[in-house]
Formats: C-alpha cells, sequence, structure tokens
C-alpha cells in the first residue's frame, strides 16, 4: 500500500498534460510509472517542438505575397 500511496503522490505532482496522459492507466509500480512519464513527457515536448516549427514555417511564408491583394486594381468608382 505504502508503494500505491508514492504512486498517487506523484502523479499529483505531475504537469496537468502528462497527469491526463498517464492517470487513467493507474499504474502502481513506482518505476514503471516514472518511466511512462518520463516518455509521455518526451514525446509532449516533441510534439510541442514540431508544431512550433511548423508554426514558424508558416509565419517565415506569409511575408513573400499578398493573398489578398486585388492584383493592383482599384475599386469601381460610382
Amino acid at each position: 500500500e505504502a508503494e500505491e500511496d508514492k504512486c498517487v503522490k506523484f502523479e499529483n505532482g505531475l504537469r496537468p498534460e502528462i497527469k491526463t496522459l498517464i492517470g487513467f492507466n493507474e499504474i502502481r509500480d513506482f518505476p514503471t510509472l516514472v518511466n511512462k512519464s518520463r516518455i509521455c513527457d518526451k514525446d509532449n515536448r516533441a510534439k510541442t517542438n514540431y508544431y512550433k516549427a511548423v508554426n514558424e514555417k508558416k509565419g517565415s511564408d506569409f511575408g513573400r505575397g499578398k493573398p489578398y491583394s486585388r492584383g493592383g486594381k482599384k475599386p469601381e468608382e460610382g
């Protein structure tokens, strides 16, 4: 039971995004819990870095053209 209490205490100290991924498994073996938490954290950081890189790339491509340009045409005056 001490092992279970140790696991619950560890889970409560995790960041919310890791806790969400790990919590539903109800892992009650402390070394396994720590290992799975580290894997989730590593995967989560990789995902964050991937999307950050994609967004930075989109941002640098955005300034190349004017997607909403009318091609130099002036609106008709009436």
